[in-house]
């Protein structure tokens, strides 16, 4: 495990890495930590003062996270205090037993992997992690996976699936890293077979989204029975930058871009393609990581006693119909044009409607 300390604290323990719409709550943070400076060194009573400013404190926090515009929220979940996932795993793990290498090429330290103990279940958790030092962020490739990191945690899940385990998969990361050793090694061919392979397992899955939740490194271990994402998360088909250089010709545009990808989390549950929001204590999860850890455990926690409740064969059902059901949100059977039906028509067989009857 990490040795680094767990992220975050109150926001007023670390201005290093201030957001621009923090700027006002900061000035009144500051305030009033000189004036319970002054007070312990003067002795002078400024109770009165303090409890004044931190009600406008709790305001401004509350108007200011409220009213985030999507570009807001894909900094926030970039926040250098974030908790990362070996933080969750400090927080909320018992006995966690990491699983190393993928028996192919090598151990990617972007994908973290093992047994544990996590909201009252046995699991095997599966995650994204950046780092959080210089170094550390460079052996885990900033939290961009390699193909033997999707391998990898290929293998552990069906290690999981062996023993009758419950999966847990923490995404965080901007994406599959993008280099020549990758595309080399067949990053897009691991992550597809992960995503057929991880909608045949017959074990509960759940995934949430805990930072960025970017394309297909997200995906590769978020095809589960129920996925969230935290409130001041992301997760989307690309990352703005990506988005705005496709687009626009210009990273520059990211924050036009974010706006258009609709990759919050309201758009998201509006659209039905997670199925929960995990609430953030006020300020976002670097301010209070133990709250932002206990509101993920109860979610885990509830996820997974529902699903736990499901037969093998009622849980690949429900994850078939699930997975078919995503993007139905484009349009209705009145809207389908008339050369729809010839095109199925053409199709060669029929289209299979288990998982049972899916081709292996």
């Amino acid at each position: 495990m990490s040795t680094q300390p767990v992220a975050g604290g109150a926001g007023a323990s670390g201005y290093s890495h201030l957001l621009e719409f923090e700027k006002p709550i900061v000035k009144m943070e500051q305030e009033i930590q000189r004036l319970e400076a002054t007070q312990v060194s003067s002795g002078r009573d400024y109770s009165e003062i303090i409890t004044s400013i931190r009600g406008q404190l709790q305001i401004a926090l509350h108007k200011a996270y409220a009213n985030l515009t999507p570009w807001e929220t894909v900094l926030v979940a970039r926040h250098p205090k974030r908790p990362l996932l070996r933080d969750y795993i400090r927080m909320l793990c018992v006995d966690f037993c990491e699983l190393h290498g993928d028996k192919l090429f090598g151990d990617d330290r972007a994908m973290v992997c093992g047994f544990t103990r996590l909201a009252g279940h046995k699991v095997m958790l599966i995650g994204h992690h950046k780092g959080r030092e210089v170094r550390e962020k460079s052996e885990c490739n900033f939290g961009c996976a390699h193909p033997e990191g999707y391998r990898k945690a290929l293998q552990k899940m069906k290690l999981a699936a062996k023993f009758n385990v419950p999966i847990v998969c923490l995404v965080d990361t901007p994406g599959a890293y993008p280099g020549v050793g990758a595309e080399e090694r067949g990053i897009a061919a691991a992550i597809a077979v992960n995503l057929m392979q991880l909608s045949r397992l017959p074990v509960p899955i759940v995934a949430c989204v805990i930072g960025e939740g970017g394309s297909g490194g997200a995906l590769g271990i978020a095809v589960a029975d129920q996925v969230a994402v935290m409130q001041n998360a992301y997760y989307s088909v690309i990352s703005p930058e990506g988005g705005a250089a496709i687009l626009w010709k210009s990273s520059e545009h990211a924050a036009r871009a974010a706006g258009a990808l609709k990759m919050t989390p309201p758009d998201l549950l509006r659209l039905k393609l997670i199925d929960a929001i995990v609430d953030e204590p006020l300020g976002g999860a670097h301010r209070d990581p133990l709250a932002a850890a206990r509101n993920l455990e109860q979610w885990i926690a509830g996820a997974l006693g529902d699903l736990r409740r499901l037969k093998p064969e009622a849980l690949l059902r429900r994850r078939w119909e699930r997975l078919r059901g995503l993007g139905s949100f484009f349009s209705t059977s009145a809207e389908q044009p008339a050369c729809a039906g010839k095109s199925r028509k053409r199709r060669r067989g029929k289209e299979p409607t288990t998982l049972a009857d899916a081709p292996a």
